[in-house]
């Protein structure tokens, strides 16, 4: 079992303030400031400033980056057909504006802190300091903007799954990422003994999560061997979304320092049960009084007129949200029967078949959304499902009948979309998503997510390989 070397001079960490912050940098405790900001992928971008440069010039007037960070794919390629960056535009910059409320010191990392960023335009006049509209950021912000116009405050928190790899990223490449072993054998679904075998991984990632401000639930074992559940505690949306991204970025970056691998991956073998992001949210009033619970009638449950509403516009509005949620063509392949992934887009109470659920009581009760996979991209997810739920608020949705029994054979009831294609479609379809998020914003991912069918439409995978080279 790895060792967690981090002793306790590193596990000091969290939240800081401009004024803390000098104070370490004096005391050489601090002295790089990783400023980042999500891209469409989820992924921090962003430089290393030295915590002296940083404390002079960037937490006051912030720093530029080329705006390509917001239409490449994943590998870096340019991709041409964006409106908002392209060779005839010259790629320039967009301004990174510190969030400073997310400045906090990274434990795991030596002598680190980080701070996340909005983006913003470039440019003169009027077009200088705008929000940048694509960025996942903004997108968020966006809609946490309308739920507060009409009184709302949005909690939230995502359960985030993973598989940990007794091997590094360098030998799962040098193995083609086929054949990798992970760290179990058997499915180890809330086994302890098996989560022993491992602890030196996830008690190495709690305990840097809670020295770095992000307090953390639990951590379990999972269905899968290998696989990891780790859950960080609910809270306000846009604080929700930037400690799952710092999470994903602990998770992988502990995970090099003890010569071991984690996939965040939807689905990473066919016959192993995938990753999902499971994706919980309430409404609260500016008193911090929750606004789901209620005396009107839900399935067997006492709720509000607000919940019955939000719910209902929620899985109305849901196949739109698709591509928001299952980002990549092989997310989809998560959706498969009797796999604890939904394939449907019933409701129900506390039942794990269906696409939603409706859990706790009193201030605790809440929607999941269990569409979601481990690989979305939690500022556009939260987003998505803050969207339509304010859609069916103000247009007084009404869900479908609270639905009993095993949901994966439900007759008449609407699918989880079979693929991206089909996901990209629905969005496109969406006047609520256009109406929330902007023509231009659901132009760029439209021609975001098709980038990636076509990337995936053009390899030949090592099944088509082993199935046809002989027998074709």
């Amino acid at each position: 079992m790895p060792n967690d070397e981090a002793g306790p001079a590193r596990l000091q960490g969290g939240l800081v303030t401009l004024e803390e912050l000098g104070s370490l940098a004096e005391r050489g405790e601090v002295d790089t400031v990783l400023v980042v900001f999500p891209d469409l992928y989820g992924r921090f971008m962003g430089k290393r400033v030295p915590a002296s440069f940083f404390l002079d010039s960037v937490a006051r007037s912030g720093m530029h980056a080329c705006n390509y960070l917001v239409t490449v794919d994943m590998e870096m390629e340019v991709v041409p057909g964006y409106d908002v960056a392209s060779w005839q535009r010259g790629y320039g910059d967009f301004h990174c504006v510190p969030d400073l409320a997310t400045l906090r010191r990274l434990s795991w990392l030596d002598r680190s802190a980080q701070v996340i960023c909005d983006l913003e335009t470039e440019g003169h006049g009027d077009e200088r300091g705008r929000p940048l509209a694509v960025a996942p950021r903004s997108i968020l912000r966006r809609q946490l903007a309308r739920a507060a116009e009409s009184g709302y405050r949005v909690l939230g928190a995502s359960e985030l799954e993973y598989y940990l790899f007794k091997e590094t990223y360098e030998s799962a490449r040098g193995k083609g990422f086929d054949r990798l072993e992970p760290f179990g054998w058997y499915l180890e679904d809330y086994h302890m003994l098996q989560g022993t075998k491992a602890e030196g991984y996830h008690g190495a990632l709690r305990r840097h999560l809670e020295a770095s401000g992000i307090p953390v639930e639990s951590s379990k074992g999972e269905w899968g061997p290998g696989q990891h559940e780790l859950n960080i505690r609910y809270c306000e949306a846009l604080e929700m979304a930037d400690r799952h991204s710092i999470y994903k970025q602990a998770a992988k970056e502990i995970a090099l320092a003890q010569d071991l691998a984690v996939t965040f991956m939807a689905k990473w073998r066919a016959d192993l049960a995938g990753s999902s992001m499971h994706l919980h949210l309430s409404l609260w009033d500016g008193d911090e009084r929750p606004l789901f619970p209620g005396e009107g009638a839900l399935g067997p449950l006492a709720a509000s007129d607000t919940l019955r509403w939000f719910l209902g516009g929620w899985i109305t509005h849901a196949r739109a949200l698709a591509p928001f949620y299952a980002p990549y063509p092989t997310s989809y392949k998560r959706f498969v029967f009797q796999s604890w992934a939904p394939t449907n887009l019933a409701w129900s109470v506390d039942n794990r078949t269906a696409g939603f659920r409706l859990l706790g009581d009193g201030p605790a009760l809440r929607i999941e959304c269990r569409i979601p996979g481990a690989d979305a991209n939690p500022y556009l997810a939260f987003a998505a499902s803050i969207a339509a739920g304010l859609d069916g608020v103000a247009n007084r949705i009404e869900p479908p009948p609270v639905f009993g029994g095993d949901a994966y054979v439900a007759a008449d009831v609407p699918r989880v979309p079979a693929s991206l294609r089909e996901a990209v479609a629905e969005m496109e379809a969406s006047t609520m998503l256009r109406h929330a998020f902007g023509e231009d914003v659901i132009a760029h991912y439209a021609h975001f997510f098709r980038t990636e069918q076509e990337r995936f439409d053009r390899v030949v995978t090592s099944w088509e390989r082993e199935r046809y080279f002989e027998r074709a």
